[in-house]
C-alpha cells in the first residue's frame, strides 16, 4: 500500500505544484486608478497594463482562472511583463480610467465594449488599448502566445489568428 502512495504522489505531486490561485497569483491588488497603475508600471519596466473585464457567473471566466490562468508558467510571465487588473462589468466600484476619469468598472466596461465575458485588453504605457481577445483559450501555451503577441509588438502588423497560424507547434 505504502508504494502505491508514493506512486500516487509522484505522478500527482509535479501537476498540482504548477498550479496556483489565480485571484492571488495572477491578478494584482487592484487600487482603482488605472491612470497611477500606468505609471506603475512604467516604473517597473513593463509592457503594459492587462484588464482582464469578467462577470462572477460567467463560466468561461471561471474555466480560464481555473485551468489557465492558475498556472505557474503563465503567472510568472505575465506578471513579468504587464499588471494584470481584474474588471466586474456590473461592478459599481468606483475607478479612475487611463484618462484620470473618475468611473465605475460597469461604465469602463462599456467604454471598452466588454460586453461578452472575458475580455481581454491589453493596454500600452500611454493607456491606449492595444489587442483585445475575448472568450476562452483552449490552453495554457495558447495563452502565452496572445502574451508574447503583445510583447513583441506583432500585434501591430497582423491579427493574433494569423500570428497563432506562424508560430503554432508541430
Amino acid at each position: 500500500m505504502r508504494w502505491l502512495l508514493l506512486v500516487f504522489a509522484f505522478l500527482v505531486w509535479p501537476a498540482v505544484a504548477d498550479v496556483r490561485d489565480a485571484d492571488t497569483h495572477f491578478f494584482m491588488q487592484n487600487m482603482g486608478n488605472f491612470k497611477e497603475e500606468l505609471a506603475t508600471a512604467q516604473a517597473e519596466g513593463k509592457q503594459g497594463v492587462l484588464v482582464m473585464f469578467e462577470l462572477d457567473d460567467c463560466p468561461f471566466c471561471s474555466r480560464m482562472k481555473a485551468n489557465i490562468l492558475n498556472q505557474t508558467k503563465v503567472q510568472d510571465y505575465y506578471r513579468k511583463q504587464f499588471l494584470i487588473y481584474p474588471v466586474n462589468v456590473k461592478g459599481d466600484t468606483p475607478i479612475v480610467d487611463f484618462n484620470g476619469k473618475e468611473t465605475t468598472e460597469k461604465a469602463f466596461s462599456l467604454e471598452q465594449r466588454a460586453r461578452a465575458t472575458p475580455v481581454f485588453v491589453f493596454f500600452d504605457l500611454q493607456g491606449n488599448p492595444v489587442t483585445r481577445f475575448t472568450g476562452a483559450m483552449q490552453t495554457a501555451d495558447e495563452f502565452l502566445l496572445l502574451g508574447r503577441y503583445v510583447v513583441e509588438g506583432a500585434y501591430k502588423s497582423s491579427p493574433f489568428n494569423v500570428y497563432k497560424r506562424q508560430h503554432k507547434s508541430p
